[in-house]
């Protein structure tokens, strides 16, 4: 018996198809050569599905990048929870999942400085994105500090001021080293692991007795 979708389930497929068009369009035409028509045609549905899911081209690429770090997230869950304390990290895991993870070689990350130059030459394009843009910020920031927090770490500088460097570093890194073909992952995480270090021992026994489970 074939199973019955719901409403929710069609509005997620739909809007995982245009993403799935749109990363596909913006990849080989870059994102100021792609035009709405093209993505809704390769998505089989109509440009109103684009604007009725996403308001308009920049919010969907906004999007497409949103989905491709979401998912570079979840794949460094595998290798963080591979690690019971901060003394355990092993900066050449995380470069490697990165590397792995980098899809389309240069292209994706030129895609991401391309739309970055787009905003930069366009102030209401800037304005308009702006909430959607911070609150990347913030959901990396909280990612960050929940995952330290688990290892009995602390950070040496404001998990939003690491979370916005760690975005705005991404297509550098991928990009130079392509261009210098030097392998930059591991050096550049190396910088960021420096501002990681363990909590202090009475903060660390805090942590660790809230976290076990309470006798009854």
């Amino acid at each position: 018996m074939a199973e019955r979708w719901t409403r929710q389930r069609r509005l997620e497929h739909t809007r995982a198809v245009l993403l799935d068009a749109a990363e596909e369009v913006f990849a080989k035409q870059g994102f100021g050569g792609a035009a709405l028509d093209d993505i809704a045609e390769v998505a089989g549905y109509t440009r109103g599905a684009i604007y009725s899911h996403f308001g308009g081209k920049e919010e969907l690429f906004l999007a497409v990048l949103e989905r491709h770090r979401q998912r570079l997230l979840e794949s460094f869950d595998v290798v963080i929870a591979s690690f019971a304390g901060v003394e355990e990290l092993d900066v050449g895991k995380f470069a490697d999942r990165w590397r792995d993870l980098t899809i389309a070689g240069p292209d994706s990350a030129a895609l991401g400085y391309e739309f970055a130059l787009y905003l930069l030459r366009n102030p209401e394009a800037r304005a308009k994105l702006a909430d959607q843009r911070e609150q990347t910020i913030d959901s990396l920031a909280d990612y960050i500090t929940t995952h330290v927090e688990r290892l009995g770490g602390r950070l040496l500088m404001p998990a939003r001021d690491l979370a916005r460097l760690l975005l705005a570093a991404n297509e550098g890194v991928t990009i130079s080293g392509h261009i210098d073909d030097e392998d930059l992952y591991e050096p550049y995480l190396r910088m960021v692991m420096a501002n990681v270090a363990p909590a202090a021992s009475g903060e660390a026994a805090r942590k660790k007795t809230s976290r076990a489970p309470r006798a009854r």
